[in-house]
Protein backbone atom coordinates (compact mmCIF):
# COMPACT_ATOMS: atom_id res chain seq x y z
CA UNK A 1 0.00 0.00 0.00
CA UNK A 2 2.81 2.38 0.91
CA UNK A 3 4.46 1.69 -2.44
CA UNK A 4 1.17 2.42 -4.22
CA UNK A 5 0.68 5.67 -2.30
CA UNK A 6 4.29 6.62 -3.01
CA UNK A 7 3.86 5.87 -6.70
CA UNK A 8 0.62 7.86 -6.86
CA UNK A 9 2.30 10.77 -5.06
CA UNK A 10 5.17 10.61 -7.56
CA UNK A 11 2.76 10.67 -10.48
CA UNK A 12 0.87 13.60 -8.94
CA UNK A 13 4.11 15.52 -8.43
CA UNK A 14 5.21 14.76 -12.00
CA UNK A 15 1.85 15.94 -13.35
CA UNK A 16 2.12 19.09 -11.24
CA UNK A 17 5.65 19.71 -12.52
CA UNK A 18 4.54 19.31 -16.15
CA UNK A 19 1.62 21.67 -15.57
CA UNK A 20 3.87 24.19 -13.83
CA UNK A 21 6.39 23.99 -16.66
CA UNK A 22 3.60 24.49 -19.22
CA UNK A 23 2.43 27.55 -17.27
CA UNK A 24 6.00 28.91 -17.17
CA UNK A 25 6.17 28.47 -20.94
CA UNK A 26 3.35 31.00 -21.25
CA UNK A 27 5.06 33.77 -19.30
CA UNK A 28 6.85 36.67 -20.97
CA UNK A 29 8.32 40.02 -19.93
CA UNK A 30 7.83 42.80 -22.48
CA UNK A 31 9.56 46.18 -22.30
CA UNK A 32 8.20 49.49 -23.55
CA UNK A 33 9.33 53.10 -23.29
CA UNK A 34 8.00 56.46 -22.17
CA UNK A 35 5.77 58.38 -24.55
CA UNK A 36 2.40 57.57 -26.10
CA UNK A 37 1.82 54.81 -28.66
CA UNK A 38 -1.56 53.33 -29.72
CA UNK A 39 -0.80 49.81 -28.51
CA UNK A 40 -0.30 51.10 -24.96
CA UNK A 41 -4.09 50.81 -24.68
CA UNK A 42 -3.66 47.02 -24.76
CA UNK A 43 -1.18 47.24 -21.89
CA UNK A 44 -3.44 49.52 -19.84
CA UNK A 45 -6.64 47.50 -20.24
CA UNK A 46 -5.04 44.05 -20.09
CA UNK A 47 -6.18 43.01 -23.56
CA UNK A 48 -2.82 41.55 -24.60
CA UNK A 49 -2.95 39.03 -21.78
CA UNK A 50 -6.65 38.30 -22.32
CA UNK A 51 -6.37 37.76 -26.06
CA UNK A 52 -3.15 35.71 -26.03
CA UNK A 53 -3.84 33.69 -22.90
CA UNK A 54 -0.31 34.47 -21.71
CA UNK A 55 0.85 35.91 -18.42
CA UNK A 56 2.55 39.11 -19.60
CA UNK A 57 4.59 41.40 -17.40
CA UNK A 58 5.07 44.81 -19.00
CA UNK A 59 7.98 46.93 -17.79
CA UNK A 60 8.59 50.56 -18.68
CA UNK A 61 12.10 51.86 -19.42
CA UNK A 62 13.53 55.30 -20.18
CA UNK A 63 15.55 54.22 -23.23
CA UNK A 64 16.29 51.45 -25.70
CA UNK A 65 19.77 51.07 -24.24
CA UNK A 66 18.21 50.19 -20.87
CA UNK A 67 15.90 47.69 -22.58
CA UNK A 68 18.81 45.97 -24.31
CA UNK A 69 20.66 45.75 -21.00
CA UNK A 70 17.61 43.96 -19.56
CA UNK A 71 17.40 41.67 -22.61
CA UNK A 72 21.11 40.82 -22.29
CA UNK A 73 20.61 39.92 -18.61
CA UNK A 74 17.73 37.59 -19.49
CA UNK A 75 15.12 39.68 -17.66
CA UNK A 76 13.21 40.74 -20.82
CA UNK A 77 12.23 38.70 -23.88
CA UNK A 78 10.55 41.34 -26.08
CA UNK A 79 11.18 45.09 -26.26
CA UNK A 80 10.27 48.21 -28.21
CA UNK A 81 13.57 49.88 -29.15
CA UNK A 82 15.10 52.45 -31.46
CA UNK A 83 17.37 51.64 -34.38
CA UNK A 84 20.53 53.09 -32.85
CA UNK A 85 20.61 50.99 -29.65
CA UNK A 86 19.39 48.08 -31.80
CA UNK A 87 22.41 48.45 -34.12
CA UNK A 88 24.78 48.81 -31.17
CA UNK A 89 23.41 45.76 -29.34
CA UNK A 90 23.51 43.36 -32.28
CA UNK A 91 26.95 44.64 -33.30
CA UNK A 92 28.11 43.45 -29.89
CA UNK A 93 26.63 40.01 -30.56
CA UNK A 94 23.21 40.11 -28.85
CA UNK A 95 20.84 37.71 -30.60
CA UNK A 96 17.51 39.43 -31.26
CA UNK A 97 15.06 39.43 -34.15
CA UNK A 98 13.24 42.58 -35.24
CA UNK A 99 9.64 41.64 -36.07
CA UNK A 100 7.47 44.78 -36.17
CA UNK A 101 8.15 48.45 -36.98
CA UNK A 102 6.59 50.71 -34.32
CA UNK A 103 7.80 54.09 -35.61
CA UNK A 104 9.69 55.78 -38.40
CA UNK A 105 11.57 59.06 -38.28
CA UNK A 106 9.08 61.92 -38.24
CA UNK A 107 7.90 64.70 -35.93
CA UNK A 108 7.75 62.54 -32.80
CA UNK A 109 11.43 63.15 -32.04
CA UNK A 110 13.18 66.47 -32.50
CA UNK A 111 16.13 68.68 -31.66
CA UNK A 112 14.78 71.47 -29.44
CA UNK A 113 17.00 74.49 -28.81
CA UNK A 114 17.01 77.89 -27.14
CA UNK A 115 15.43 80.66 -29.27
CA UNK A 116 18.81 82.32 -30.01
CA UNK A 117 19.96 79.27 -32.02
CA UNK A 118 18.75 80.00 -35.55
CA UNK A 119 20.42 77.35 -37.73
CA UNK A 120 22.19 73.98 -37.26
CA UNK A 121 25.49 75.80 -37.79
CA UNK A 122 24.77 77.76 -34.59
CA UNK A 123 25.15 74.55 -32.57
CA UNK A 124 28.89 75.14 -32.51
CA UNK A 125 30.03 75.88 -28.97
CA UNK A 126 26.72 74.78 -27.46
CA UNK A 127 25.94 72.25 -24.76
CA UNK A 128 23.52 69.59 -26.05
CA UNK A 129 21.94 66.45 -24.62
CA UNK A 130 20.32 63.19 -25.68
CA UNK A 131 19.51 59.84 -24.07
CA UNK A 132 22.52 57.48 -24.22
CA UNK A 133 22.82 55.35 -27.40
CA UNK A 134 19.27 56.35 -28.41
CA UNK A 135 18.10 57.15 -31.93
CA UNK A 136 18.08 60.77 -30.75
CA UNK A 137 21.72 60.53 -29.65
CA UNK A 138 22.60 59.04 -33.03
CA UNK A 139 20.76 61.78 -34.94
CA UNK A 140 22.23 64.55 -32.80
CA UNK A 141 25.75 63.31 -33.54
CA UNK A 142 24.80 62.98 -37.21
CA UNK A 143 23.63 66.61 -37.37
CA UNK A 144 26.89 67.83 -35.84
CA UNK A 145 28.90 65.75 -38.31
CA UNK A 146 26.79 67.06 -41.22
CA UNK A 147 27.54 70.61 -40.07
CA UNK A 148 31.25 69.92 -39.71
CA UNK A 149 31.12 70.52 -35.97
CA UNK A 150 33.70 68.35 -34.21
CA UNK A 151 33.22 66.84 -30.73
CA UNK A 152 35.61 69.52 -29.45
CA UNK A 153 33.39 72.28 -30.82
CA UNK A 154 30.15 71.21 -29.13
CA UNK A 155 29.55 69.39 -25.87
CA UNK A 156 27.20 66.42 -26.14
CA UNK A 157 25.94 64.99 -22.85
CA UNK A 158 24.37 61.53 -22.81
CA UNK A 159 21.83 61.45 -19.97
CA UNK A 160 18.35 59.94 -19.49
CA UNK A 161 15.35 61.99 -20.59
CA UNK A 162 14.14 62.92 -17.07
CA UNK A 163 17.58 64.40 -16.39
CA UNK A 164 17.47 66.24 -19.72
CA UNK A 165 14.23 67.96 -18.74
CA UNK A 166 15.70 68.96 -15.37
CA UNK A 167 18.89 70.27 -17.03
CA UNK A 168 16.82 72.26 -19.54
CA UNK A 169 14.74 73.88 -16.79
CA UNK A 170 17.89 74.82 -14.88
CA UNK A 171 19.38 76.37 -18.01
CA UNK A 172 22.32 73.95 -18.02
CA UNK A 173 21.92 72.94 -21.69
CA UNK A 174 21.28 74.84 -24.90
CA UNK A 175 19.37 72.09 -26.66
CA UNK A 176 18.43 68.43 -26.68
CA UNK A 177 17.24 65.75 -29.08
CA UNK A 178 14.23 64.16 -27.36
CA UNK A 179 10.89 62.39 -27.73
CA UNK A 180 7.69 62.79 -25.70
CA UNK A 181 6.99 63.57 -22.95
CA UNK A 182 10.34 65.42 -22.76
CA UNK A 183 9.74 66.87 -26.24
CA UNK A 184 6.49 68.53 -25.16
CA UNK A 185 8.19 69.90 -22.05
CA UNK A 186 11.15 71.47 -23.90
CA UNK A 187 8.91 72.94 -26.58
CA UNK A 188 7.16 75.09 -23.96
CA UNK A 189 9.98 77.63 -24.07
CA UNK A 190 12.25 76.22 -26.78
CA UNK A 191 11.91 75.79 -30.53
CA UNK A 192 12.26 72.80 -32.83
CA UNK A 193 15.40 73.21 -34.92
CA UNK A 194 15.13 69.88 -36.74
CA UNK A 195 12.72 66.95 -36.54
CA UNK A 196 13.86 63.35 -36.74
CA UNK A 197 12.21 63.19 -40.16
CA UNK A 198 14.27 66.13 -41.41
CA UNK A 199 17.48 64.57 -40.07
CA UNK A 200 16.51 61.35 -41.87
CA UNK A 201 16.19 63.32 -45.11
CA UNK A 202 19.67 64.69 -44.43
CA UNK A 203 21.01 61.13 -44.46
CA UNK A 204 20.46 59.62 -41.00
CA UNK A 205 17.18 57.63 -41.02
CA UNK A 206 15.92 55.93 -37.88
CA UNK A 207 13.05 53.69 -36.82
CA UNK A 208 11.60 51.99 -33.78
CA UNK A 209 10.93 48.25 -33.69
CA UNK A 210 9.73 45.39 -31.57
CA UNK A 211 12.51 42.85 -31.10
CA UNK A 212 12.40 39.42 -29.49
CA UNK A 213 15.32 37.35 -28.29
CA UNK A 214 16.31 34.73 -30.83
CA UNK A 215 15.64 31.99 -28.30
CA UNK A 216 12.14 33.22 -27.45
CA UNK A 217 11.17 33.84 -31.08
CA UNK A 218 12.26 30.33 -32.07
CA UNK A 219 10.45 28.70 -29.14
CA UNK A 220 7.22 30.71 -29.42
CA UNK A 221 6.66 31.86 -33.03
CA UNK A 222 2.87 31.76 -32.63
CA UNK A 223 2.95 34.20 -29.72
CA UNK A 224 5.34 36.59 -31.51
CA UNK A 225 3.08 36.62 -34.59
CA UNK A 226 -0.06 37.06 -32.47
CA UNK A 227 1.54 39.91 -30.51
CA UNK A 228 2.52 41.64 -33.77
CA UNK A 229 -1.06 41.16 -35.00
CA UNK A 230 -2.55 42.70 -31.86
CA UNK A 231 -0.08 45.62 -31.82
CA UNK A 232 -0.85 46.27 -35.48
CA UNK A 233 -4.57 46.36 -34.70
CA UNK A 234 -4.06 49.42 -32.49
CA UNK A 235 -1.94 51.22 -35.08
CA UNK A 236 -4.54 50.42 -37.76
CA UNK A 237 -7.33 51.74 -35.55
CA UNK A 238 -5.40 54.96 -34.97
CA UNK A 239 -4.70 55.40 -38.70
CA UNK A 240 -8.31 54.76 -39.72
CA UNK A 241 -10.28 56.45 -36.93
CA UNK A 242 -8.53 59.46 -35.41
CA UNK A 243 -11.72 60.48 -33.61
CA UNK A 244 -11.45 57.36 -31.44
CA UNK A 245 -8.07 58.60 -30.20
CA UNK A 246 -8.88 62.25 -29.47
CA UNK A 247 -8.36 64.13 -26.17
CA UNK A 248 -11.75 63.06 -24.81
CA UNK A 249 -11.48 59.42 -25.91
CA UNK A 250 -11.27 56.36 -23.70
CA UNK A 251 -8.08 55.41 -25.55
CA UNK A 252 -6.37 58.66 -24.52
CA UNK A 253 -7.57 58.21 -20.94
CA UNK A 254 -6.16 54.69 -20.77
CA UNK A 255 -2.76 55.77 -22.09
CA UNK A 256 -2.66 58.69 -19.65
CA UNK A 257 -3.45 56.29 -16.81
CA UNK A 258 -0.50 54.13 -17.90
CA UNK A 259 2.02 56.84 -18.76
CA UNK A 260 1.00 59.89 -16.77
CA UNK A 261 0.03 63.30 -18.12
CA UNK A 262 -3.43 64.33 -19.26
CA UNK A 263 -5.52 62.57 -21.92
CA UNK A 264 -5.16 65.67 -24.11
CA UNK A 265 -1.35 65.60 -23.82
CA UNK A 266 -1.24 61.92 -24.69
CA UNK A 267 -3.63 62.37 -27.61
CA UNK A 268 -1.27 65.02 -28.98
CA UNK A 269 1.75 62.76 -28.54
CA UNK A 270 0.01 59.99 -30.49
CA UNK A 271 0.55 62.02 -33.67
CA UNK A 272 4.04 60.48 -33.76
CA UNK A 273 2.33 57.19 -34.70
CA UNK A 274 1.42 58.54 -38.13
CA UNK A 275 3.24 56.79 -40.94
CA UNK A 276 3.81 53.39 -39.30
CA UNK A 277 3.93 50.94 -42.26
CA UNK A 278 1.16 48.43 -42.88
CA UNK A 279 1.88 44.74 -42.31
CA UNK A 280 2.19 44.26 -46.09
CA UNK A 281 4.84 46.97 -46.25
CA UNK A 282 6.58 45.75 -43.10
CA UNK A 283 6.98 42.22 -44.46
CA UNK A 284 8.36 43.54 -47.76
CA UNK A 285 11.95 44.34 -48.73
CA UNK A 286 11.29 47.96 -47.79
CA UNK A 287 11.49 47.01 -44.10
CA UNK A 288 11.79 43.54 -42.55
CA UNK A 289 12.16 41.41 -45.68
CA UNK A 290 14.88 41.25 -48.31
CA UNK A 291 17.80 39.99 -46.24
CA UNK A 292 20.82 42.28 -46.68
CA UNK A 293 18.87 44.39 -49.17
CA UNK A 294 16.00 45.00 -46.74
CA UNK A 295 15.44 48.44 -45.26
CA UNK A 296 15.97 47.47 -41.63
CA UNK A 297 19.16 45.49 -42.30
CA UNK A 298 20.62 48.37 -44.34
CA UNK A 299 19.75 51.03 -41.76
CA UNK A 300 21.23 48.89 -38.98
CA UNK A 301 24.48 48.46 -40.91
CA UNK A 302 24.73 52.16 -41.81
CA UNK A 303 23.95 53.14 -38.22
CA UNK A 304 26.55 50.69 -36.88
CA UNK A 305 29.17 52.13 -39.24
CA UNK A 306 28.42 55.62 -37.95
CA UNK A 307 28.56 54.47 -34.32
CA UNK A 308 31.91 52.81 -34.93
CA UNK A 309 33.20 56.00 -36.55
CA UNK A 310 32.06 57.86 -33.43
CA UNK A 311 33.82 55.23 -31.26
CA UNK A 312 30.53 54.18 -29.64
CA UNK A 313 31.11 50.54 -30.70
CA UNK A 314 34.32 48.75 -31.62
CA UNK A 315 33.27 46.61 -34.61
CA UNK A 316 30.53 46.16 -37.18
CA UNK A 317 29.20 43.02 -38.82
CA UNK A 318 29.32 42.18 -42.51
CA UNK A 319 25.57 41.59 -42.49
CA UNK A 320 22.65 42.53 -40.21
CA UNK A 321 20.06 40.36 -41.95
CA UNK A 322 20.24 37.72 -39.20
CA UNK A 323 18.78 40.22 -36.73
CA UNK A 324 15.60 40.83 -38.73
CA UNK A 325 12.84 38.32 -39.47
CA UNK A 326 9.75 39.07 -41.59
CA UNK A 327 8.04 35.74 -40.89
CA UNK A 328 6.16 37.06 -37.85
CA UNK A 329 4.70 40.03 -39.75
CA UNK A 330 3.77 37.65 -42.56
CA UNK A 331 2.01 35.35 -40.10
CA UNK A 332 0.35 38.36 -38.44
CA UNK A 333 -1.10 39.27 -41.87
CA UNK A 334 -2.90 35.91 -42.04
CA UNK A 335 -4.34 36.51 -38.58
CA UNK A 336 -5.67 39.85 -39.80
CA UNK A 337 -7.49 38.31 -42.78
Amino acid sequence: MRKLISALAGLAFAAFSVAAHAADDKKVVIAYQTGAVPYFVGIANGDFAKKTGWKIEFRRFDSGADIFAAIASGDVQIGDVGSSPYAAAVSRGLDVKGFYITSIAGDGEALVVRPDIKTPADLKGKKLAAAPVSTDHYQLLAVLKQEGISPKDAQVIAIPQPEIVAAWKRGDIDGAFVWDPALAELKKNGKVLLTAGQVAERGAPTFGALVATGEFAKAHPEFVAQYAHLVDGYFTSYANDKAAWGPDSENARLIARLQGGTPAENADQLKAADGVPSLDEQASDKWLGGGDKGGVAKILKDTAAFLKDQKKITAIKDSYAAFVDPQYAQSAKTLSN
